[in-house]
């Protein structure tokens, strides 16, 4: 029997927000919330399912209410999925139209735009019954009791509605490797001076923040609906969860974050990861002390494997002040260096927390000295040996309503944008990944989710590390792997234990010091019987950190 409702998600990518599968956001949970409190049965799907069978599609009109959740306001690449298109969302607007109650809803409604580079268009898409204005679950809730489809963040209701819409992650195609993203706070402390530039972040306001005992109640829920992963995500700084005072830039409160993880824990005894994402560089360096232990709490609650993400945007102090940006370079390397203090060290062979770090181009006072001091800082990590995870560099996507949406530098050094981007790649990530992946380090758990005579996979995390794996595997496979080769972004990695008597020549030849003539000659001398007998065989040294990773029989 066809459901009453569906809801379809468009996915949504915000400073503060991600859904994008393996994510599903809190406002795909709220909003099923909504309906469950009505006892009006609902359904989900993705649009990647609906571009793939349009006999769903074509099906959509047959229930009596259609939400649809939409929106990037931050440029993105994906591997999992792709975020709805504008045409898209006019094509299913018009094919709704006249003929269900049709909603849309999420930050589509600051505006849209392909990709970084290009300004966002504020404007109305055609076809919808209403637009979901503000909170979508509140808008919904408005607009089902026979008010304007108009609704604000008001945690009394969200906290309600989250525990009463978690089951829906079981209709979400990836289920079980679902990652919950779980909101703390919404809104920027920063707001009263306008915040950074380009950030849609203070459109929310001041910071509304929920209390440790309602996340942890969601966090119940889903996991009573098979959830296992999850991620502090939804929030501008996750240092400023339970703090008080200190103005743009509140102090760390180490014991609400500690309360917080223990009660995530309690509430999901079973997870397998449990992560963070947006961290303030310039809280960690204006409140030293209390971010080291704020820090520290989070690296005894969490899973390994955890990423703190920085939004410099700019190592140029012009671009700093004209922008209102979160602190200038020193600031940054400084946070830097306190993450590497208190979350460097490896459990299970991987650093349990470490900084990543945004870069943005277009912004206002950019000028081409800018891209030297990028360069320069990101050499300077790179030289004082600390450890960050990665770096995104990205173009500005300004909206309606940001000061960079009319000073800005877009298109003005577009080249030397990609120069800088390239030389990065090359002369940052590359080592960085061999510094914070050495050869040999086990990679559990990962996912396949590209096929092909390479197949690609990750592991259920915060911008999990991308896995090449040069064998045909089907999508869906969960294996460890063993880390052999670096790419720019990306890992090259072989099944563990590595079978060196069954492997083809296609995937010896990614070993360490093997290259495709040692490989057939490693093919040719098989069988080995065991470490030792192989290591006298081929004489590499650089295969010495995979030897206990081998099997021979």
């Amino acid at each position: 029997m066809i459901s009453d409702a569906v809801i379809i998600d468009g996915y949504v990518d915000e400073p503060a927000c991600l859904g994008v599968p393996p994510y599903i956001s809190p406002y795909i949970r709220t909003v099923a919330g909504v309906f469950a409190e009505r006892n009006i049965s609902t359904d989900y799907v993705t649009i990647d399912q609906l571009r793939k069978d349009p006999l769903r599609l074509a099906k959509l009109s047959g229930h009596k209410f259609v939400v649809m959740i939409a929106g990037v306001t931050v440029p993105g690449k994906y591997l999992a999925g792709t975020p709805a298109t504008l045409t898209e969302l006019q094509q299913i607007g018009f094919m709704l139209r006249g003929r269900t109650v049709s909603l849309l809803g999420g930050p589509i409604g600051f505006g849209y735009s392909p990709e970084g580079g290009a300004k966002a268009v504020a404007q109305a898409i055609a076809g919808w019954s209403a637009m979901l204005s503000g909170e979508p679950a509140a808008a919904l809730d408005a607009y089902l009791s026979g008010g304007e489809p108009d609704g604000l963040c008001n945690y009394a209701d969200l906290d309600r509605w989250a525990v009463l819409g978690a089951g829906i992650i079981t209709k979400h195609p990836f289920y079980p490797y679902v990652m919950c993203e779980l909101e703390t706070a919404k809104g920027c402390s920063r707001a009263v001076s306008g915040g950074c530039s380009f950030c849609t972040e203070p459109f929310y306001g001041l910071p509304k923040q929920r209390d440790a005992s309602a996340v942890r109640d969601e966090v119940a829920a889903l996991a009573a609906s098979g959830a296992q992963h999850f991620r502090l995500g939804r929030q501008p700084d996750l240092l400023a969860f339970g703090a008080s005072g200190g103005g743009e830039f509140p102090t760390p409160n180490p014991d609400a974050l500690a309360d917080l993880f223990t009660k995530i824990r309690e509430a999901a005894p079973s997870l397998k990861t449990l992560h963070i994402d947006n961290v303030n560089p310039g809280t960690i360096a204006r409140h030293e002390d209390a971010s080291r232990e704020a820090l520290a709490a989070i690296v005894a609650g969490h899973t390994a494997g955890d990423i703190a993400a920085f939004g410099m945007e700019s190592a140029d102090p012009a671009v700093v002040a004209k922008n209102n940006l979160k602190g200038d370079a020193d600031a940054v390397f400084r946070a830097i260096e306190i993450v590497n203090d208190v979350g460097a060290v490896r459990n299970a062979g991987v650093p349990e927390l470490l900084p990543g770090l945004n870069f943005i181009a277009g912004l206002a006072g950019e000028t081409p000295d800018t891209f030297s001091l990028n360069a320069a800082f990101l050499k300077k990590v790179l030289d004082a040996n600390l450890l960050v995870r990665r770096v995104n560099i990205r173009q500005l996507m300004p909206f309606e309503g940001t000061r960079a949406y009319t000073d800005n530098t877009l298109g003005k050094h577009d080249k030397l944008f990609h120069q800088f981007k390239d030389s990065a790649r090359e002369s940052f990530d590359v080592p960085m990944l061999a510094r914070v992946f050495p050869v040999g380090t086990v990679l559990s758990d990962v996912i396949i989710e590209v096929s092909g005579t390479t197949s690609f996979g990750r592991q259920m995390g915060t911008y999990p590390i991308l896995c090449g794996v040069p064998l045909s595997l089907p999508v869906g496979t969960v294996l460890d792997l063993a880390v052999v080769s670096y790419g720019q972004r990306s890992v090259t990695a072989l099944p563990v234990p590595i079978q060196i008597n069954s492997l083809g020549p296609a995937a010896l030849k990614w070993l360490p010091g093997v290259s495709k003539k040692s490989a057939a000659k490693i093919t040719a001398g098989r069988p080995y019987h065991d470490a030792a007998a192989f290591a006298a065989a081929v004489d590499v040294r650089e295969l010495d950190p995979l030897l206990k990773l081998m099997k021979f029989v």
